[in-house]
């Protein structure tokens, strides 16, 4: 039998006696290392979650990229309409990545109750409009259809609603400047709420109504191939820049184009700070299951230098005595690997499923809950960096084998 192999599995932790002193620390050890393990999931799963849901509800209301007219000069409201009639116009034929492209069109407005009065910003949406990534903050009542003729038909916020104090099936009166124009007789438009959202992001709770485009086409007295400005989905968010570029070189001269980045500029550089975060948590904690680590080699060692010497004495080098303790390691760290990934997936899983942990203060994260996303990929970069990075720093501890001569050790008790 192989010499390494056979000292390896008396330094194994199955092994070890249960009064022998390293016992104890090497069970602390692997602890450390199992819940280093679980607080770098949650970090990562959280931090990711919560950055992928903001991004999402953000581009639910704005697309990825908005296309509108240089004249609009970035104002919500569709002032100069564009010509649907695009080359893009329905799809991207020569831009790859791109999922899906809508017209839209804003228009600011008034609704005046009997109780109270709230200023809106009315989005105008027609049989184009993905509604996929709207269905899940639908809360009462179902999204508009209008695939068919012009309809009253609106979807209306649940903050919105609530200050307006009116629910599913009321109708409403909303009030809209003629031609943005505050001196000429506005237009009133009649609207039926079929449903009621809730996003969560008071920013556009608190205004967004969304009607049949043809009605902002109608008070703006354009014809029925005029729009307010495309919406842009990608596949891969990731690529949000690049394909703003693509977009702005495959457009006229007279559109411009601007992606929720760039728009939201407060929101995207807030949730970057989580990737700051994300790391300090994996190096605190790398720095932790490595230190705990160290203190168990250096506990074996002082606890089989009488093997050491031993081993000297055999003809082992220092290097293969010091490979000994280090394979021991690996496979303390590869047990709070274990233990660590079966509680940490086991808690994300949770709640992915469950939504057992929530915000106190939602308004400030734009959700109730902790969301949470995590992929194969980064758990296996995770676990393979730990483990490098842990024996890296056990390394250098593993030096004093090379202080250890065999005359001293194998007198050493």
């Amino acid at each position: 039998m192989n010499l390494e192999y056979f000292i390896a599995k008396r330094l194994s932790v199955g092994k070890a006696h249960k009064n022998s002193v390293s016992a104890p620390i090497i069970k602390i050890a692997i602890a450390a290392i199992a819940i280093s393990i679980v607080m770098m999931l949650i970090a990562i799963s959280t931090g990711v979650g919560l950055k992928k849901k903001i991004r999402e509800k953000v581009a639910a209301f704005n697309g990825h990229i908005q296309i509108s007219n240089y004249d609009n000069n970035y104002s919500e409201v569709s002032l100069v309409p564009v010509s649907i009639d695009q080359e893009f116009y329905p799809e991207f034929k020569n831009i790859s990545g791109i999922q899906h492209v809508q017209a839209v069109a804003s228009k600011g407005g008034i609704v005046r109750t009997d109780d109270t009065v709230e200023g809106i910003l009315a989005k105008g949406v027609g049989k184009d409009y993905n509604w996929d990534v709207f269905k899940e903050y639908v809360v009462e009542g179902h999204v508009p259809d209008y695939s068919g003729e012009r309809t009253d038909d609106v979807l209306i916020s649940r903050l919105l609603a609530s200050r307006l104090k009116l629910k599913l099936g009321d109708t409403f009166m909303s009030v809209f400047l003629r031609d943005n124009d505050a001196s000429k007789i506005p237009n009133q438009q009649k609207s039926k709420i079929v449903g009621i959202y809730d996003s969560g992001f008071e920013e556009f709770d608190a205004t967004y109504v969304f009607m049949d485009i043809r009605h902002i086409q109608r008070m703006n007295k354009w014809d029925t191939d005029q729009i307010g400005n495309f919406e842009v989905f990608l596949d891969d968010f990731d690529s949000i820049d690049e394909k703003n570029n693509e977009i702005y070189g495959q457009t006229l001269s007279t559109l411009n184009t601007k992606s929720i980045k760039d728009k939201y500029m407060n929101i995207f550089q807030w949730i970057d700070l989580f990737d700051f975060n994300i790391a300090l948590i994996i190096g605190i904690m790398i720095i932790v299951g490595g230190i705990n680590m160290i203190t168990a080699l250096l506990v074996l060692i002082l606890e089989r230098t009488p093997m050491i010497g031993v081993l000297k004495a055999l003809g082992s080098s220092n290097w293969d005595v010091r490979k000994i303790f280090l394979y021991n390691a690996a496979y303390l760290i590869s047990i709070g690997l274990v233990l660590g990934n079966t509680i940490g997936l086991g808690f994300v899983w949770a709640q992915d499923k469950f939504r057992l942990f929530k915000f106190p203060n939602p308004k400030e994260y734009y959700m109730e809950y902790i969301p949470v996303h995590i992929d194969i990929t980064s758990v296996v970069f995770l676990n393979i960096g730990v483990m490098i990075l842990c024996l890296l720093m056990l390394i250098v501890p593993s030096y004093i084998i090379t202080r250890i001569t065999p005359v001293k050790a194998i007198k050493f008790d």
